[in-house]
């Protein structure tokens, strides 16, 4: 249980740039500072456009898969480029999680 009390200043820039932090990753502005003080993870919350966005990117990377699959066999060419884009979409939706 938390009983103790600690306080410090900051200026209003400071304390703005907490509370959107703090509200980004779905945290009080308390247990922000807390984990930022002692170097504990902070993840930062996915807006709504944000996940629309995601999910989007994967929708895309399923269908170019699917299209390259469909050439393989009348185009190869065509097919590598396709899973190649499709590839590079999973590798951004793999960055997209960090």
């Amino acid at each position: 249980m938390k009983k103790e009390f600690i306080q410090f200043r900051c200026s209003i820039y400071e304390k703005k740039l907490l509370k959107i932090k703090a509200k980004k990753s779905g945290l009080s502005i308390s247990e922000y500072c807390r984990r930022a003080a002692f170097d504990h993870s902070i993840i930062e919350r996915f807006s709504d456009e944000q996940i629309n966005i995601y999910k989007l990117l994967v929708q895309y990377q399923v269908n170019f898969k699917r299209i390259g699959n469909m050439y393989k066999k009348r185009n190869p060419k065509l097919s590598e480029k396709v899973v190649q884009l499709a590839n590079e979409i999973r590798k951004h939706l793999y960055d997209f999680k960090k």
